[in-house]
Formats: structure tokens, C-alpha cells, sequence
């Protein structure tokens, strides 16, 4: 299971920096692909015998979030969120089956922002000035951050983090993620000569070792009420695509917010 394990994960890894060496269309294609998969396992997950999801709508919607990244419209956003709450909700009337309706209306729209929405935010990073840079920092040390997580939790680990959510999850290996963070941001950022202090670059790592762990728990606290232990197959030895991304998704939106404070990219007082 480890050989397998370091296999797929060097085998995604290289693909995920070539994709985003290339950018678009690359990066953005790979992005929805990634967007619709990580969708159709989380509905797969959620459907149960009373609950049943939209998830071809789900899907497309999803996919929709990721290439509104490109929109140069203001309005596009605002008009997904009102179609992704109203259409579903018209759909559920002429739905043969309308029990727990408005509990299939929830799974639906959720599926559609907690991944389709939040992973829009690395193709918005990718534009940026020095967005290749951004995306190659923020994606390695969280992808980094898990990686160590794993390796000194299993190694030494002993306290638990969370047992009534993961109880694999250790203090000390989420230590050793986060430290990870912080030592991988100082290298990589001052290799690619991103505009960040030293300074800077310690809180940088922390904030992403920081929510790339939060977003492993949410993943995790998901799995456990719907009682599965992945959300996918298709990567030996690392489940689904989900929780491979699962991480991505919660420091993706922030940490395109603070690249926008860092840059100072017109949405804060001169």
C-alpha cells in the first residue's frame, strides 16, 4: 500500500505541475475535469436511500463556477449563485419523488460551492501576476503539509487531533504538516522570487499548513457522518479524487484573498 501510495502520488504530482506550467487552456480544462469528478463522488457519497442529490445539475454547474474564473463580467457570479438556488428548487416540483425535497436541494447546491465553487479560486490564482508562482507555491505546500502530516503522524504520533472526527489524525503529525508549510514556503518563495519578506513567507506557510488541515477534517467530519472511508477509487493507495483535493479546497479562496491583499490588486484603499 505505501509503494502504491508514493507511486500515484508522484505520478499526480508531476502531472499537476505540468498542468499548471502550461496554463491555459490546460490548467482550466484540468480544473473542471478535476471540478466534476471530486462533484460526482461527493454526490455519490451523500445519495443514500433518502436522499438523492441532482448531480448531473450539480455537475454542470460545477463546471460552470470553474470557467466563470475567466468571466470578464461582474455580473456572471451573482447570476450563478441565483441559478444554482433557484433552479434545483423548480427542478424538486416536477420531480416524480418529493420526499425530503428541500434536504436533496441542500446536498445539490452544496456539492456545488464546496467544491465547484471553492476550487474556481486556483484558476483566478493562475491569472494573476505571477500566478504560475502562486499556484505552484500554495499547491506544494499543502500537497507538502499532508505529506509530512502523514509521515510523522504514523511515525510518532500519539495524541489525537480530532478522534471523534479522524482519529488517524495526530498533534504531532499535524505539527509536523505545519511546519513543512512554513519550511516549503520559505523555499519555494524565495526561489520563485515571490514578493514576500521573510516574515511573510513564515505566516504564508502557516496560514496554508493551517487550512490545508481544516479542509482534511471537513472532508473527514463528511465521510464519517456518511459513513465511508473514501470517496472514491481511482487513485491507488489515496481513495478518490476528493480526498486528494480536499485539503485544496478550503485555502484556495483564502489564499486568493491574501495574494489580492499582498498585490494590492485595487480592492483595498491606496
Amino acid at each position: 500500500m505505501v509503494i502504491r501510495r508514493i507511486i500515484t502520488g508522484v505520478s499526480v504530482a508531476v502531472v499537476v505541475a505540468l498542468l499548471i506550467w502550461l496554463g491555459d487552456p490546460w490548467f482550466t480544462a484540468a480544473a473542471c475535469l478535476i471540478s466534476c469528478i471530486a462533484t460526482f463522488e461527493f454526490y455519490r457519497m451523500v445519495k443514500t436511500d433518502h436522499t438523492q442529490p441532482l448531480t448531473y445539475l450539480g455537475l454542470v454547474f460545477s463546471i460552470l463556477f470553474v470557467l466563470n474564473a475567466h468571466s470578464p463580467y461582474s455580473i456572471t457570479c451573482p447570476l450563478l449563485f441565483v441559478l444554482i438556488t433557484v433552479v434545483p428548487l423548480l427542478w424538486m416540483l416536477f420531480r416524480p419523488n418529493k420526499e425530503n425535497a428541500f434536504a436533496d436541494w441542500g446536498w445539490t447546491v452544496a456539492g456545488i460551492l464546496y467544491i465547484g465553487w471553492m476550487l474556481s479560486f486556483y484558476v483566478l490564482i493562475r491569472s494573476l501576476d505571477n500566478g504560475m508562482w502562486w499556484v505552484y507555491l500554495v499547491v506544494a505546500c499543502t500537497a507538502l503539509s499532508d505529506v509530512f502530516a502523514y509521515a510523522v503522524g504514523s511515525t510518532i504520533g500519539k495524541h489525537a487531533l480530532a478522534s471523534s472526527i479522524s482519529p488517524g489524525k495526530t498533534w504531532e503529525g499535524s505539527a509536523g504538516g505545519l511546519a513543512a508549510s512554513i519550511i516549503f514556503a520559505l523555499i519555494l518563495g524565495t526561489w520563485f522570487q515571490l514578493p514576500l519578506n521573510l516574515w511573510q513567507l513564515v505566516m504564508a506557510g502557516l496560514i496554508i499548513g493551517f487550512f490545508s488541515l481544516l479542509g482534511d477534517l471537513v472532508e473527514s467530519l463528511l465521510k464519517r457522518n456518511m459513513h465511508t472511508k473514501d470517496a472514491g477509487r481511482l487513485l491507488p493507495g489515496h481513495g478518490g479524487i476528493l480526498d486528494r483535493i480536499d485539503s485544496h479546497l478550503l485555502i484556495a479562496p483564502v489564499a486568493y484573498y491574501l495574494i489580492l491583499l499582498v498585490n494590492n490588486q485595487g480592492w483595498l484603499p491606496s
